[in-house]
C-alpha cells in the first residue's frame, strides 16, 4: 500500500476487489455522521480522531468517514471497509491511516459494534504516567473500570514509530491489549473505546474525557476514592441504559455547531 505517514495526508489506497459494497441504510449512515458531529461538539475530537460502526447487515464490514475532520463529515464522506482495513468504495478518496484500529478490533471482538479513537486532552496525560492511576471515579464513567490497560506501542513496533496504528500488526496488538475491556489508553497518543452500539460508544468517549477531568481535579485536592469493582458493575449496567438521553440532547447541540461550521442549515444527516 502507498501510505503517507501524516495525519493530514491520510492514505490513498486502491479499493479492494471484493465485489460491490452493500448498500448501507440511510439511518445507519446518518447516525455515523451524527456521531462524528457529537464527538466534535463535545470536545472529544478536534481536527483528528475518528468513529466507526460495524455494518448492520454484514459483520465483516464497517463504515468510517474518509480522512477528514469529524466536525465536517457528511453522508457523502462515509466509506465502507472490510476487516483487513481495505476500502471498498473510496473511489480515490483519502482514508484514515489508523483505520486498522477499527478493523482489527472488529476482527477480534465480534461483540463490538462501534469504535471511537480520540486524543482528548485530559486523557492523554494519564496515558504517559507510569503505572497510570486512571480509573472510574464517577458513576457516569463506571465502564472505565478499576484500571484500564495502556497500549505501549514500543512493545510491538519498537522504538522510533510515529505512535500511530498504521498497519494490521499494530492494530492486532492494540486489540490484544484492549482484551475484553471497554477502553484502552494509548501512551502519548490518546484512547480507544468500544461498545455494542454506536450511541453507547459515543457516550463512553465523552464520559472518558469527563472522568479524566474529574479525576485530575480531585487528585489536586487529595487522595481519591475510585469506584469499587462492584460499583463499576452495577453503575455500568444501570447508567448506560440511559445513553439515548444524552445522544438525543447532543444531536441538537451538534447540529447547531455543524451548521455554523459549514455555513448551512443542518439536514439532520
Amino acid at each position: 500500500m502507498n501510505r503517507q505517514h501524516s495525519h493530514e495526508a491520510g492514505a490513498h489506497v486502491a479499493d479492494a476487489d471484493t465485489g460491490t459494497p452493500y448498500q448501507s441504510t440511510s439511518s445507519q449512515v446518518a447516525d455515523l455522521v451524527r456521531a462524528n458531529h457529537i464527538l466534535y461538539d463535545q470536545g472529544v475530537v478536534d481536527a483528528f480522531g475518528h468513529v466507526s460502526v460495524r455494518h448492520e447487515t454484514d459483520s465483516g464490514r464497517f463504515l468510517l468517514a474518509r480522512n477528514m475532520a469529524p466536525g465536517t463529515v457528511t453522508k457523502d464522506d462515509i466509506i465502507e471497509f472490510n476487516l483487513e482495513g481495505e476500502p471498498l468504495n473510496a473511489a480515490g478518496r483519502s482514508v484514515y491511516l489508523e483505520r486498522f484500529i477499527h478493523s482489527e478490533i472488529y476482527k477480534a471482538r465480534p461483540d463490538v459494534m462501534a469504535v471511537v479513537h480520540s486524543h482528548s486532552a485530559t486523557v492523554v496525560p494519564f496515558s504517559i504516567v507510569k503505572n497510570s492511576p486512571f480509573q472510574a471515579v464517577c458513576h457516569m464513567a463506571a465502564f472505565i473500570g478499576t484500571r484500564p490497560p495502556v497500549f505501549e506501542i514500543r512493545d510491538f513496533g519498537g522504538d522510533g514509530t510515529d505512535l500511530l496504528v498504521t498497519n494490521q500488526m499494530l492494530g492486532t496488538s492494540l486489540a490484544s491489549v484492549l482484551g475484553k475491556g471497554h477502553i484502552v489508553l494509548m501512551r502519548g497518543h490518546g484512547s480507544t473505546v468500544v461498545a455494542d452500539t454506536l450511541q453507547k460508544a459515543v457516550y463512553r468517549a465523552v464520559y472518558t474525557e469527563v472522568n479524566a477531568r474529574t479525576q485530575a481535579e480531585a487528585m489536586r485536592i487529595g487522595a481519591i476514592t475510585p469506584l469499587s469493582e462492584a460499583e463499576v458493575s452495577t453503575a455500568t449496567a444501570v447508567i448506560e441504559g440511559q445513553a439515548a438521553r444524552a445522544w438525543n440532547l447532543w444531536i441538537k447541540t451538534a447540529e447547531a455547531t455543524h451548521a455554523k461550521l459549514t455555513g448551512a442549515q443542518s439536514d439532520r444527516t
